[in-house]
């Protein structure tokens, strides 16, 4: 996203790391995102309420390559190396995929994909509890069309009103 950014491809990106402020305005999102590990509703670790490292050491693990480099390791800190990443995905909807058909276990944020009642799947918070902060960017200087700058402004107000 970011590389479309620059390249001016896009006007706005949402990115889930603090922006480069040299280079970019944002907004920050007040919500966060929580991580979960997505698994099949009738995995043993599914009657957990939340999930602990230990829970996963050895398991094999389905997850963003951005998210492994940055995000599970503020989580598990040392154990990191413990981890068994699986796969990578660009995508929670094609990672869920790969947990319906018993690939692995894929640690994500919630809500992201369907665990609801009529899923075969179902989400568990880490814990400690792991959370990502969202920003909405764009380039400094930025000369926008009409109605992106109408977009930016409400997009503004409307974050503005949640806080």
């Amino acid at each position: 996203m970011i590389e479309r950014l620059d390249r001016g491809l896009i006007d706005f990106a949402v990115i889930v790391e603090p922006p480069n402020l040299s280079k970019y305005n944002y907004i920050e999102v007040p919500e966060t995102n929580v991580w979960g590990l997505v698994m099949k509703k009738d995995d043993p670790l599914a009657l957990k309420k939340k999930i602990e490292i230990q829970d996963i050491i050895g398991l094999p693990l389905i997850c963003s390559a951005q998210a492994m480099k940055v995000d599970i390791p503020r989580w598990c800190g040392e154990y990191i190396d413990r981890l068994n990443l699986s796969g990578t995905i660009n995508l929670a909807y094609n990672g869920s995929i790969l947990v319906k058909e018993g690939a692995g276990y894929m640690l994500t944020f919630d809500k992201l994909i369907d665990t609801g009642m009529d899923s075969s799947l179902t989400f568990r918070q880490l814990y400690p509890t792991l959370e990502t902060k969202m920003y909405i960017i764009w380039k400094k200087y930025q000369v926008f069309t009409p109605i992106a700058e109408l977009l930016i402004n409400e997009m503004k107000n409307e974050l503005k009103q949640t806080q």
